[in-house]
């Protein structure tokens, strides 16, 4: 499968259809974000992930269905804290884009038991559906305080415009933003990305999580930008773009001898093998990140600034 951000333009063919068209109704959308919903809650409650299996895919069902089975095997009889979630005051962008897959953001307010520190924060839900036989499902979520959501660019008509993965004019083709984000984890370079705690911080925090007594630390980071985990990069008002776009982590820990390693409960359920000495935990990540346009200097002085970032484990091998 393509890149998820493909051009508007007419002239392009997916899947043998030219014609370019909102990506969903407001109804429609409205409906997917009331099935997630539905779904995302009775899974949360059973702690089971075949529950809402067939409305997330992408990062956040790599995240979310790992996550579940790892509860699951924990608290067999089900959630104990389930809150459900409730989704309001639900504002939808759609793309208007030729073919498939298609494509829509819903920015929704989870309520108060979802907000961290009393702060007010909204939900970023893109939804995917690949194909017209397809059911819309969840592919991306970044949580935001309210007042960092940004503007996105919308035509007389209020539908978005959906950025290529190999579009010019800014900073980094959204396509791109995977190999650079993960050469920069690896090695501080390029000097895209704006310092912050999903960028420099998270390097720093890496480097200390190294130095643990008898365990040495290796980490491998690797762009994961194929089929529903393609990144997805809409225009902002600005002249930038919002990109969502997946990469997955690799942390190899090594114990000296005589050293044991601590396995936590949430990891032992994803664990295969018997981590005698070594253990390599792989974690799937999805990044929001403005993007913004080459030539300008913009608040972010012409970087590329990461908005939210949701990783979680999802395997774990044992050596």
């Amino acid at each position: 499968m393509t890149a998820l951000a493909l051009t508007a333009s007419g002239c392009v063919t997916v899947h043998g259809e030219r014609e370019v068209v909102p990506a969903a109704t407001k109804a429609e959308a409205a409906e997917a974000v009331r099935e997630f919903t539905a779904a995302y809650n009775a899974a949360d409650k059973a702690y089971d992930p075949s529950l809402d299996a067939d409305r997330v895919t992408g990062a956040l069902g790599a995240i979310n269905q790992a996550g579940l089975k790892s509860r699951g095997t924990n608290f067999p009889g089900g959630n104990p804290r389930h809150v459900p979630l409730e989704l309001t005051d639900t504002k939808f962008t759609i793309p208007k884009k030729a073919g498939w897959p298609r494509y829509f953001v819903a920015n929704a307010d989870p309520g108060a038991q979802a907000d961290s520190g009393g702060a007010d924060e909204r939900w970023l839900l893109v939804f995917l559906r690949g194909a017209p036989a397809d059911v819309w499902k969840a592919a991306y979520l970044t949580v935001l305080p309210a007042d960092r959501v940004p503007e996105l660019k919308t035509d007389g008509g209020g539908f978005a415009e959906p950025v290529p993965a190999d579009a010019t004019g800014l900073v980094s083709a959204p396509g791109e933003l995977g190999k650079k984000y993960t050469a920069f984890m690896q090695t501080g370079e390029p000097k895209l990305f704006a310092d912050g705690p999903h960028t420099s911080g998270w390097r720093d925090a890496r480097g200390k999580s190294s130095n643990l007594p008898g365990i040495s630390t290796q980490w491998i980071d690797q762009p994961l930008d194929a089929g529903d985990f393609a990144p997805l990069a809409l225009a902002t008002a600005d002249g930038g773009a919002l990109v969502f776009f997946t990469v997955r982590n690799y942390e190899r820990q090594t114990a000296a001898k005589g050293v044991s390693l601590k396995i936590h409960p949430d990891v032992r359920p994803l664990l295969t093998g018997n981590a005698k000495s070594t253990i390599t935990k792989e974690r799937v990540s999805s990044q929001a990140v403005l993007v913004p346009p080459s030539g300008g200097s913009g608040p972010g002085g012409g970087q590329v600034e990461v908005l939210g970032r949701l990783a979680g484990l999802t395997t774990a091998k044992g050596g």
